[in-house]
């Protein structure tokens, strides 16, 4: 049982970083598990982003050249 006891007595010697430092690590920590999460199953997410953008300003072209009266297609009832 001394064996194990022996081991641990180094233990004490590991010297924590100052919590700026430590605030740091962690904040680059999140950032990099952030940016892995929104690129997950992603192959290439530049041009995921050209696509998300030509698709909105395909929308915003849309709502503005649309019809203002409804005078697209008619209803017939009966």
């Amino acid at each position: 049982m001394g064996m194990c006891l022996s081991c641990l007595s180094g233990a004490g010697d590991d010297v924590t970083p100052d919590p700026e430092t430590r605030r740091r690590q962690l904040a680059e920590a999140a950032e990099k598990r952030q940016k892995e999460t929104t690129c997950r199953g992603i192959k290439n997410p530049e041009a995921l982003e050209r696509k998300k953008k030509k698709q909105e300003e395909t929308e915003k072209q849309t709502m503005n050249s649309g019809p203002s009266g409804g005078g697209g297609l008619k209803w017939q009832v009966g």
